[in-house]
């Protein structure tokens, strides 16, 4: 075996050794597992080339080259929700139960969490991230995003106290989760008035995205009796024979929602209290490739 292909070999363990971690970062950064995949692809291009005997730490050597690339296509990215027709929502992902009991990931990833990190700025985003889900040092963020260490305390000072005052309310225990959820599926299934008053919540938020493809709400609805009303109105319509399979939707509770057997969206929802607080709706076809599978996330 020759020196370069023990090379090849070392740099494709170390990188497939930290995939799932990597891909998480970009896609926290981004709110899209598409473009975190074409991060990954880049990263993997770039980490291909290094000389690994001046690499003291792979993973931060790796989460920094991830970082870069995530930034580039966040700014690349925030041009083109410029022209999006219609609300944008982050791609809904298939989670495994592992991510669930991860709280702080599950948090984390969650769609409530990620529409608050698109109110940062990227390098408030980046350093936010690293910093408070992925516990990165202050030495090895700096060298990410291109400040000095001094500055990156700054930036995690001012984006932590943005985050908390946005970030969605406590955690809630997995059985109320499961439990608002199942009653909240009934009481969607049925279009029971009285049923879905009962579980959502007084101020609960509806957001939808459907890419302009898809009929989806301009703007959010806010308040239990708006929601109900929609939800009731929408469910029932002539023709089309619906159905609902409770699922993990980025860490936390979902609905997959059929339409004549066809994959029509889905419906993350955010418990607080024991009731729905949000419904984040995404119907874009180009964002539900990644509900028919899992996607494996670790930090």
């Amino acid at each position: 075996m020759t020196e370069h292909s023990d090379r090849t070999d070392s740099a494709t363990r170390a990188y497939v050794d930290h995939r799932n971690l990597l891909f998480t970062v970009a896609y926290e950064m981004l709110g899209s597992a598409a473009d975190a995949e074409d991060v990954l692809q880049e990263t993997w291009l770039r980490w291909a080339g290094v000389d690994l005997g001046a690499v003291r730490d792979a993973r931060a050597y790796l989460v920094r080259i991830v970082t870069r690339q995530s930034l580039d296509r966040l700014r690349a990215l925030g041009r083109r929700k410029e022209y999006y027709v219609g609300p944008w929502l982050p791609e809904p992902l298939l989670t495994a139960p592992d991510v669930a009991e991860d709280v702080e990931l599950a948090e984390s990833v969650s769609m409530a969490m990620l529409l608050v990190l698109e109110t940062l700025t990227p390098t408030e985003r980046a350093v936010f991230v690293l910093r408070e889900v992925f516990e990165s040092e202050y030495d090895d963020i700096a060298e990410a995003v291109g400040k000095t260490p001094a500055a990156v305390r700054q930036i995690a000072h001012r984006a932590r106290a943005h985050v908390a005052a946005r970030r969605p309310r406590g955690t809630v225990s997995p059985a109320e989760t499961r439990a608002a959820l199942q009653a909240f599926q009934r009481a969607v299934e049925t279009g029971d008035m009285r049923r879905l008053l009962d579980i959502l919540a007084p101020d609960v938020v509806a957001l939808s995205d459907g890419g302009g493809v898809r009929h989806a709400l301009l703007r959010p609805v806010v308040g239990a009796d708006k929601v109900a009303r929609l939800l009731a109105a929408g469910w029932y319509k002539r023709g089309v024979e619906r159905s609902v399979e409770p699922i993990q939707v980025n860490g936390g509770p979902g609905l997959l929602v059929r339409a004549d057997g066809e994959i029509d969206g889905v419906l993350a929802v955010r418990v607080d209290d024991g009731c729905v607080s949000g419904l984040y709706h995404v119907r874009n076809p180009e964002k539900l490739n990644r509900v028919r599978r899992q996607t494996p996330m670790s930090r």
